[in-house]
């Protein structure tokens, strides 16, 4: 399997893709990854890694399309970017599958641009995992991608993610939510409103509105929502995740007491971490995109990379885009 990562791409680059990649790499002796970026900077990061440096090419791509400017010109007119570069691969079959943690916006545009959509999906979207009690989370789907939404673009998030969480994660049956301000039918805006019913006649397992204070209680394994709203919901929760650890920590700290009882307690604040931690997830796949595609946080370290990598790879495993295809006739044949 091959798997393309752009080594310029995050707020670490490029000595956290570098890292991810030689982890990856170690973890899954047959993966190859194609690292792309500046040479001058990612070469000399690659002097002790004898033992996977064979599984390893390098591709020099050195402009960067950066956050400051035009997500769709940064990809019309910088050719030589990793984002680019990495796309026209994956659109040719080279590579398998591509990761980032650059710029979101150029990551969307490349891939509907140079991959193109999943015939019959309106809009692609962003889906990232965000912790609920359970091992897997539930998916947000979208998170940013799709700021304004039709209500028929709502209702293939729900198809999407139902079956990314089924045949990626595993889930049987996932439950569908809709996020709304209240659970009945009639509450909310216009958009809600509209696409509930629709969902209901849906090809998939649609368990109604899902209020905010529910969303990590375990209710539902796809969270629906439109862009604006999904990046609110999961900006506002990497914030508490960060705020609350640092409350529990600074209270643990303020006494020998506490400070022994924290001690012991060690362990279980260890998992408690790595349990709301996004970088444990790696990343938001792209869904809707003919092509595996993965948009790893900006400010990703190499672990976190290196969980995006595995988590693209399932993905692959999975043939997302082609059972996502697969999806769109099966919803038309129930709207038939």
């Amino acid at each position: 399997m091959r798997i393309f990562l752009d080594a310029m791409g995050g707020d670490n680059a490029p000595k956290a893709p570098v890292e991810g990649a030689l982890e990856a790499l170690r973890e899954n002796p047959e993966l190859t990854i194609v690292l792309a970026g500046d040479l001058k900077q990612v070469e000399p990061l690659l002097k002790d890694c004898e033992d996977v440096r064979g599984r390893i090419e390098l591709l020099d791509a050195p402009e960067v399309i950066t956050n400051d400017e035009s997500p769709v010109m940064g990809v019309r007119q910088k050719k030589k970017s990793a984002t680019v570069i990495g796309m026209l691969q994956l659109k040719e079959k080279q590579v398998d599958g591509f990761v980032s943690a650059g710029s979101t916006g150029a990551v969307l545009a490349g891939g509907m641009f140079r991959l193109g959509r999943v015939p019959g999906i309106e809009r692609p979207a962003l889906a990232p995992i965000l912790p609920n009690g359970k091992p897997l989370g539930a998916l947000l789907i979208d998170c940013g991608a799709n700021v304004d939404c039709k209500p028929d673009y709502l209702l293939q998030f729900g198809m999407m993610g139902s079956i990314y969480m089924r045949d990626v994660m595993k889930v049987s049956n996932p439950r569908v939510g809709l996020i709304n301000i209240g659970v009945e039918s009639d509450k909310g805006n216009e958009l809600v409103k509209t696409v509930y019913p629709m969902m209901e006649k849906a090809p998939y397992n649609f368990v109604g509105n899902v209020e905010a204070r529910e969303i990590t209680n375990d209710v539902a394994d796809v969270l629906v929502c439109d862009g604006f709203c999904g990046n609110l919901v999961l900006k506002f929760m990497e914030g508490v995740a960060g705020t609350l650890l640092g409350m529990i920590k600074k209270v643990l700290m303020s006494g020998l007491r506490s400070k022994l009882g924290a001690l012991l307690a060690k362990p279980a604040f260890r998992r408690l971490k790595k349990a709301m931690d996004y970088s444990e997830v790696g990343g938001a796949p792209l869904l809707g995109v003919q092509g595996c595609v993965v948009k790893a946080h900006g400010s990703s370290d190499g672990h976190a990379l290196c969980c995006a990598i595995r988590q693209l790879k399932r993905m692959i495993d999975a043939d997302v885009p082609a059972t996502i295809a697969k999806g769109v006739l099966a919803m038309r044949g129930e709207e038939k």
